[in-house]
């Protein structure tokens, strides 16, 4: 069969056929690549600056914040991602010192503690949750939560330091604090002690929680 001289440029494709092979030319100019520059987006929440009150005293040392207000003390480090600046008007900005993905998530997060940790030491935070259940109480004795769940004996937890526990008509249990995660923490222990179950809604859930209720078992057909 006669040879096929193909142009040093070009690139072939195969076609087959019922009788015989048929080469199709493509001209290697009509072949390649797009590149495209992906920019990461900033976020939303992390170009918001920070109001600082006037009663609330910050240090700020490279990667680190420290914030003392009337109710505590709480400190952050940061990664290398991302760097906090003080501005003349007196609030914050937190800027990504990178444009990769991770410095776009870790921007987000850092501007929501820093704000977290002067709104913490300045007006401070709390979490409610409410015992829904026959029986179901709680008080408060000394420095310790106790509550009757329906076990053969009731559940003591030490309150951790710094926080509060309140406890409201038996039944509502009021943890505040200055520090979000350490009040969030023991709001979540306390839960996990009786999770609200989805037939009755009996257990402890959050006071803006909703609970999903399903149906208990149908009675026999007759």
């Amino acid at each position: 069969s006669p040879s096929l001289h193909l142009p040093c440029n070009s690139r072939t494709g195969f076609l087959g056929k019922s009788q015989g092979i048929l080469l199709r030319v493509i001209p290697a100019g009509r072949v390649g690549f797009i590149r495209k520059t992906v920019e990461c987006k900033e976020s939303r929440i992390g170009k918001k600056p920070i109001e600082v009150p006037s009663n609330v005293t910050l240090t700020l040392e490279e990667q680190f914040v420290k914030a003392k207000g009337p109710l505590g003390e709480l400190s952050l480090n940061y990664p290398t991602e991302v760097k906090v600046v003080k501005e003349e008007t007196g609030k914050l900005r937190v800027f990504k010192t990178v444009e990769t993905k991770r410095a776009n998530q870790m921007h987000g997060l850092f501007r929501t503690l820093t704000d977290n940790i002067i709104v913490g030491v300045s007006k401070g935070f709390d979490k409610r949750l409410q015992l829904v259940g026959v029986g179901y109480r709680a008080t408060v004795e000394g420095k310790d939560l106790v509550m009757n769940l329906g076990f053969s004996h009731p559940v003591r937890m030490a309150v951790p330091e710094g926080l509060q526990v309140k406890v409201e008509e038996n039944t509502r249990i009021i943890v505040s604090g200055y520090d979000k995660s350490e009040i969030g923490q023991f709001a979540a222990t306390i839960k996990k002690w009786r999770p609200p179950e989805p037939y009755k809604g009996k257990g402890i859930r959050y006071q803006d929680e909703i609970v999903r209720r399903k149906e208990g078992k149908a009675g026999k057909k007759k």
